[in-house]
């Protein structure tokens, strides 16, 4: 979510009042707004897509809510510490958040473990779960006002207490240990993001959050419903709508149905009805392995009502697929839900969103295309007409107008308007002016600016003083082999040795480079951490050579939040989208960095592939294999003729030319034959070409900076508005509903300035 203060203020057009008011009680604006904390809910893509949706669906005033984990310490703060991440509690809360309402009224009961009981009741079946273990999830509520419009959305968190806060019997029996544990078992629930789940206890502990967040919002959205519709169900399809964002939320499909059928009395077959007309299911990944599993063994411990309604709905999903193949088993085990194999049984989360499901869609062209002929395959032969696509997309009130106010203003300026906050299209008028000389120097200088912010949060975060005037070239998000970190490094070993090589004269004439990379690693992921002192290890050589000087920096940026990109987006002038072509679904990243100017270099990957439709592949730096090719050469990988210099950097590494050889050797191992499942030697020379092009257009300012007026005009598609009509129109079929204005809205006018 990022910080609240100016999102908040800008789309109820109070800045400039704000401002004013504080400094008449000797406060300055800026001073203020670093004293908020992040908003520790995730800083993830699926985290950051749904902040940025939510402030759209109340800015296109959509009856619409949001729902999550009031999460006490969030994903992790980072601090990496001689290269080295450090997980830390990130204690956001810890003197409260004003920007929430607490509604200790608003509380309902989260079951765990236990037994089913089946009793007959008035001539049917009735399963009464009785759990083991019952914890209450309390209400916070968080206003999200949407721009130029007197409509605000409620973000709904839950938070995770005990049903009873002591155990006064234990204390008074001298079991004090035992007093207090109910409560911090449940407050476990709520307390961290992502905890690591290499584990039983944090695969359990998963599946408890994910239960417990989409059990609370079904009870309240259930309640919600019945205060109007008496004790009916016949209009709820007609009045919820419930968007799965990935498969972390679909325990929530057999959820609905125990509610339904166990709580409200519907049978099986109304109540399956109702769930499959209000579901629909976003995937938001192409790896295989990334599709959600939970051992079956696990659910049944947990969750055991829900296992035995997830074995009926794959029953009947079975026998439906034999009815239409006949006895293919091996399609029809593909497409079970219940996945057997290795003497061990699996509930495959997105074969169970994708069956309840109305519809299905990817969030990007490409993305897809390619689930339909890869990882749902079956299920699009047979369903074609439940699969969409809806093309991710970032506010660009946050994004542009708001976290980059010198160059909304001068888009303003040029445009004459500053309607285009809300309708992003209007952007394409910049193409008018990207030959204006007048203009590029204006927008320079905007870009200048904006990399002293950069520099000067570089220097506070790293105490490295980078160079105002070398190239910002920066790649920040989750680190991750796929997003390909480590092709990034090998370029800049690259590009180290080459400036090695050269005489002080020819090293002169070379574009100076500052690399700022940033992102956190998953706590369990090894191989992403190793990749993260790497880079460390080889901005320590590269900084401290006296030869290099300051025409090749790199810096790891910790901590890596929205806060921090609000900064980093519009002082960047190359940004790195670079994962193998297949892999990533979409990426919104890409979006932000070029409705801000900043060039691309990247694959033809996820969103890259739309954004050089409307901006040209002319003003992009694109290289590497194309989706279509990459199987084939995983397949032949270990027989490529890898270039000789790939090799060479690999045994650099290995050999401890940057230190820390043994722990570099799993890194090196990764890239060699057929363990290069990513593709790096493979794309290498390419790369290099790119990154050549990137220097021969950095030295002619006047094209660069064209190319950067073009970016922008070219980011009308990517504005979250778009997406979310197309998800209201397409998907919800719910219209927009505004609140009758108290007084005229203010005509479009020049933002007020930070």
């Amino acid at each position: 979510m990022g910080r609240s203060l100016t999102n908040s203020l800008f789309n109820l057009d109070l800045n400039g009042t704000y401002r004013e008011a504080l400094k008449q009680l000797g406060y300055e604006m800026e001073n203020l707004v670093e004293k908020e904390r992040d908003a520790a809910l995730g800083n993830g893509g699926l985290g950051r897509l749904a902040a940025c949706f939510l402030d759209s669906m109340a800015s296109e005033n959509l009856p619409a809510w949001g729902y999550g984990i009031r999460y006490q310490y969030g994903m992790f703060r980072q601090e990496v510490i001689e290269g080295f991440q450090h997980e830390n509690p990130d204690y956001w809360l810890n003197f409260g958040n004003p920007w929430e309402i607490e509604r200790p009224n608003i509380a309902y009961p989260i079951k765990f473990y236990g037994n089913v009981e089946i009793l007959e009741v008035e001539g049917r079946q009735a399963y009464i779960w009785n759990s083991g273990e019952e914890v209450t999830a309390i209400a916070y509520d968080t206003p999200i006002p949407g721009w130029n419009t007197p409509n605000t959305i409620n973000l709904r968190l839950w938070s995770a207490k005990p049903s009873r806060e002591f155990d006064l019997e234990s204390f008074n029996t001298g079991d004090y240990v035992q007093a207090i544990l109910a409560k911090q078992r449940a407050e476990t629930i709520s307390a961290v993001l992502y905890p690591d789940d290499r584990t039983y206890q944090g695969k359990e502990l998963r599946l408890k959050q994910q239960f417990f967040m989409v059990s609370a919002t079904l009870q309240d959205i259930i309640r919600r419903y019945l205060v109007t519709h008496e004790d009916t169900f016949d209009d709820f399809p007609d009045k919820v709508a419930l968007q799965l964002n990935d498969t972390h939320p679909t325990i929530g499909v057999p959820e609905l149905m125990r509610l339904l059928m166990d709580e409200h009395g519907l049978g099986w077959t109304k109540a399956w009805d109702i769930t499959t007309r209000v579901f629909s299911f976003t995937n938001h990944t192409v790896l295989p392995e990334a599709l959600e599993k939970w051992p079956v063994d696990l659910v049944e411990n947990v969750l055991p009502r829900h296992m035995q309604i997830i074995y009926d709905i794959n029953w009947r999903f079975t026998q439906e697929l034999r009815g239409i193949m006949g006895d293919d088993y091996d399609t029809i085990g593909r497409m079970s839900i219940i996945e057997e194999g290795d003497g061990m049984k699996n509930v495959r989360m997105a074969h169970l969103a994708l069956i309840a499901s109305h519809t299905v869609n990817g969030v990007a062209a490409i993305h897809s295309e390619l689930i339909k002929t890869t990882i749902f395959k079956d299920f699009y032969q047979i369903m074609p007409e439940k699969f969409q696509n809806k093309t991710n997309g970032v506010t660009q009130r946050r994004w542009l107008a708001f976290c980059n106010p010198k160059l909304s203003d001068l888009i303003t300026e040029t445009l004459g308007t500053s309607a285009w906050i809300k309708e992003l299209d209007l952007l394409s008028d910049l193409r008018l002016h990207c030959d204006d000389l007048a203009f590029q120097a204006k927008w320079a200088a905007v870009k200048r600016d904006n990399k002293l912010r950069l520099a000067e949060l570089v220097k506070q975060k790293t105490g490295v003083d980078v160079n105002p005037n070398a190239l910002f070239d920066i790649q920040v998000k989750r680190i991750h082999e796929y997003k390909r970190q480590l092709l990034n490094v090998m370029y800049i070993i690259h590009r180290y040795n080459a400036l090695k090589a050269m005489t002080p004269a020819e090293r002169e004439k070379q574009v100076a480079r500052c690399v700022i990379i940033g992102g956190k690693a998953a706590p369990g992921y090894d191989m992403a951490k190793r990749i993260i002192k790497l880079i460390s290890a080889v901005g320590d050589t590269v900084n401290a050579d006296p030869e290099i000087g300051d025409k090749l920096q790199l810096v790891f940026l910790p901590d890596y939040n929205v806060s921090s990109a609000e900064i980093i987006v519009p002082g960047s002038e190359l940004s790195q989208h670079i994962s193998t072509a297949g892999t990533e679904a979409s990426g919104t990243s890409n979006m932000k960095f070029a409705m801000n100017g900043c060039l691309i270099i990247g694959t033809m990957d996820g969103a890259n592939v739309e954004i050089a439709e409307e901006i040209g592949q002319e003003n992009m730096f694109i290289f590497g294999a194309r989706a279509d090719v990459v199987p084939g050469l995983r397949l032949e990988r270990e027989f490529f003729n890898v270039p000789e210099e790939f090799y060479t950097i690999v045994d650099q590494i290995r050999n401890g030319y940057f230190g820390w050889s043994e722990f570099f050797a799993p890194v090196c191992d990764a890239v060699c034959g057929a363990q290069d499942f990513y593709l790096l030697a493979n794309d290498f020379n390419d790369y290099i070409r790119a990154q050549e092009e990137v220097d021969e257009n950095y030295l002619n300012q006047a094209l660069w900076t064209k190319k950067s007026i073009l970016s922008v005009a070219g980011s009308g598609k990517f504005s979250s508005d778009r997406t979310i009509r197309q998800y209201a129109e397409d998907i919800w079929d719910v219209k927009p509903a505004k609140r009758p204005m108290p007084t005229n809205p203010k005509p479009y006018g020049k933002p007020h300035k930070m």
